[in-house]
Parts: C-alpha cells; sequence; structure tokens
C-alpha cells in the first residue's frame, strides 16, 4: 500500500517527459526510415521501452546519448526476422502499430503481451489487415497472440473507421506507407492525428468525415525529433492544481495538439482557470507552456462526440467532476472498458470506496454531488491511470488515502512521485 496524505497547495514549475504517443511513433518512424534519426525527450516509461524492446529485435540499433536516443534505421523492407516472439508488455499502442508493420514484412513474425493486453480486443486490427491481404491471425480471431504469416502482395484499402481508434488507423497507415497504390481511410469521430502529423499525410475533410491518404510515398526518412511534454500526464496535476486552494502550476513544453486538449477545454468549461502563456511548433505538433490557478468547478454536460479526444483522461475528468458543483456523467465511453482495465468499473469502484454516489452504466457513469468520505483505500486494477487518478483523489480527502499495488504507474510515469514532491505542499 502507498499512502497519501492531504496537500494545503500546488505551486511550482513543471516539465514532462515526451508524451507518450508521440514518443512511440518517433521510435517507429526512426526504425523504418533509412539512416539515423535522434529522438530528444523520449518518454521513460515502460510501455516505449517495449516499443524499443521490439525493434531491437527486428535489427534496430538504439543508442541512448547525451543529446537523446539515437537510431540507426535500416530503411524500406529491410527489418530482420525476429527469432523470438515480439512481447509488447501492456502497451496497446505497441502491438496494434506494429502489427501494420509486421503484415508487410517477408517474414513470418508474432507478438505476445502480458496478462493484461492479452485480453484487450485486436480484431479491430485484425479484420482491416487481412482485408488488406495480410495472412493475420489472432487467438478467437480477436486476442494476442498474433502470427503474421508472409503474404504475396498487399492492397492499398479504402478503409472507414467504424470504432474511433487512432490505434487502428494508424497500423492502417503503417501497413500503407509499403504498398504503391494510396490507401485511403476515414473516420466520422476524429481521434489523435499524431501519425499523420508527423508522416506529413494528406487529409481532407468531406461529407463530415475526416479523410487520410497514405502510400509508399510517404515512407519516412530519417529526421531529429524533439517530443513534447507528455498533456496525458500533464492532466492529473493540472486538475490536482485547480481544486487545492492556494495553487498556481505552470507546466512548460507540453503537447498542446487540438485532438489531445478536449479535457482542457472541459476544465474551462468548468471554470478552470487555465491559460496558454507562450506555444511553439515542432515536427508539425502544437507545444504550449500553461499556467494553471486554483479555481471552482461547476460540472456541465460532456457530449458524447469528445469522448474519443477525451478517452485516457476520463478517470481525472472523474476527481474534476467529483469536486466540482453538480452532478457529473461520462456517457458513451464503452471503449473504457477495454483499456488496461475495465474503467468504468475501475472509477465506479473506487469513488464509492470514497464515499461518492456513482451510477454505472453500460458505456459511462454519473457522480451524484460531490460527497466525499474522510480518507479511503483505492484499488490499482494494475491500470496506471486509475493509480494517478486515485493519488490526486488521496491527496485531496481529510485523511488522505491509500492505494495498492503502486509499482505499475511506471508504464507510463515513473517519474510521478518525483513530481508531486515537487510542487505539493
Amino acid at each position: 500500500m502507498m499512502r497519501f496524505d492531504k496537500i494545503s497547495s500546488v505551486n511550482g514549475i513543471l516539465e514532462f517527459e515526451g508524451d507518450k504517443s508521440i514518443s512511440h511513433r518517433a521510435v517507429i518512424f526512426s526504425s523504418l526510415a533509412e539512416g539515423e534519426s535522434v529522438i530528444k525527450n523520449i518518454s521513460l516509461g515502460e510501455d516505449v521501452r517495449r516499443t524499443i524492446e521490439c525493434f531491437e529485435k527486428m535489427g534496430i540499433d538504439f543508442y541512448r546519448e547525451s543529446e537523446g536516443l539515437t537510431i540507426q534505421g535500416r530503411g524500406l523492407g529491410k527489418l530482420l526476422q525476429p527469432t523470438e516472439p515480439l512481447f509488447c508488455g501492456n502497451s496497446g499502442t505497441t502491438a496494434r502499430l506494429i502489427s501494420g508493420i509486421l503484415a508487410c514484412q517477408q517474414f513470418d513474425s508474432q507478438i505476445t503481451g502480458d496478462s493484461s493486453l492479452s485480453n484487450r480486443p485486436m480484431k479491430r486490427i485484425v479484420e482491416p489487415l487481412r482485408e488488406m491481404g495480410g495472412i493475420v491471425k489472432a487467438r478467437d480471431n480477436n486476442f494476442l497472440p498474433i502470427d503474421f504469416k508472409i503474404s504475396k502482395q498487399l492492397e492499398p484499402l479504402n478503409y472507414f473507421l467504424s470504432v474511433p481508434s487512432a490505434q487502428v488507423k494508424s497500423a492502417l497507415i503503417l501497413a500503407a506507407i509499403h504498398l504503391e497504390g494510396i490507401s485511403v481511410i476515414s473516420e466520422q469521430a476524429i481521434t489523435r492525428d499524431h501519425t499523420e502529423l508527423m508522416l506529413g499525410l494528406r487529409t481532407e475533410v468531406y461529407d463530415d468525415k475526416r479523410i487520410i491518404y497514405a502510400s509508399r510515398a510517404d515512407y519516412p526518412k530519417a529526421k531529429n525529433y524533439f517530443i513534447p511534454g507528455d498533456i496525458s500526464t500533464a492532466a492529473f496535476f493540472i486538475v490536482l492544481a485547480l481544486i487545492t486552494k492556494n495553487s498556481e502550476l505552470l507546466i512548460k513544453r507540453i503537447s498542446y495538439n487540438p485532438t489531445r486538449t478536449g479535457f482542457i477545454s472541459i476544465l474551462q468549461k468548468m471554470g478552470g482557470d487555465i491559460k496558454v502563456i507562450k506555444t511553439e511548433m515542432s515536427n508539425g505538433e502544437l507545444i504550449a507552456d500553461l499556467l494553471i490557478r486554483s479555481s471552482n468547478l461547476s460540472n456541465i454536460k460532456i457530449e458524447k462526440d469528445l469522448i474519443p479526444i477525451i478517452i485516457d483522461e476520463i478517470p481525472v475528468l472523474a476527481i474534476a467532476g467529483l469536486f466540482a458543483t453538480g452532478d457529473f456523467e461520462i456517457n458513451g465511453a464503452r471503449e473504457l472498458r477495454a483499456k488496461e482495465s475495465d474503467r468504468i468499473v475501475s472509477i465506479c469502484g473506487n469513488l464509492r470506496n470514497a464515499g461518492a454516489e456513482v451510477d454505472e452504466y453500460d458505456e459511462g457513469f454519473s457522480i451524484k454531488g460531490n460527497k466525499v468520505a474522510k480518507s479511503a483505500i483505492f484499488r490499482s486494477y494494475d491500470d496506471h491511470r486509475i493509480i494517478m487518478a486515485m493519488t490526486i483523489l488521496s491527496l485531496l480527502l481529510e485523511n488522505g488515502g491509500k492505494i495498492d499495488n503502486f509499482e505499475c504507474v511506471k508504464i507510463s510515469n515513473p517519474n510521478f512521485i518525483k513530481q508531486l514532491e515537487k510542487v505539493c505542499r
């Protein structure tokens, strides 16, 4: 059990290690490109390390140096056959994105994962890759391990994403950039667009759909990357500073991609004092400095069309909702049940432990009022975002709280405790 006591304020300056989503993609693109790339401020979490390890097993050399991570990419069609299964750990991003690459290689391979990842849905990538001509076999047609066999020829695909997913979209793009013809991928609900931005893909909006075009002409070239701070990690500190009185927090050089800032818009509409005080661009990505001050929050209606771009921040948004006036509700978020844990169950169970009145739905939950206990014991559910959300809640309870199995916070943010110690008073 890890114990946290109530804090009195949040003050100071924080800079976060690189955004996890962008870090994965920088590693992947650098490994595929021919020649040397350098990545600065890469995420140090276990998920990104799994992506690095997978490419090491396919012949890519990585060098840790003072200026960052240097990667010697092999170029188109030059990855080596791994001599053992590629273990993705708990990283759904690793598993889904490299599937698009492995389906196109002229060697057989297999990806595996830990017990949690092995029970997360993979049919959503298996089926479109088969439509392209990939020979892909998953356990029960939906789960890891997934086997990839040599395919004579894959064909470009015209595909509509029925389930909003940046990971599925990215897997198909990564397959498409191995092929001569143009693949057309469209989505109704906007999802994270890091892959499109970093590859410089042509996109357009037509008939209320966002359309992405990708082909071999878009295959990545070696380059240098600066990874902005992880905004999903920063979300926990933003909520803590808003709720805690006498607080002022400056967050520097954070990713401010419009497909990642939906939770900030919600918090601002709730009355949160969050100001953008500086912006810059790097590799097509917007970077910002944010100033956050204590605020009195009031709950608002959260529209379903925002769910895909706030899905990772819902656990900590629930904490903001618990301390805001009025009722908090999330619906249309069934995807929460397919994360590292069933996050609807994880959130509802833990909030009840904290004395909140919570109703669980098939696709979401609601919190009635802002009633909380003086202290609570929380379950981690072996889910790093649940751990961080319940840590924030513990820091706000009169007599603090305890959380079990805290170690898995390292999946996304091994520096979480040090960051809290730096700004919490």
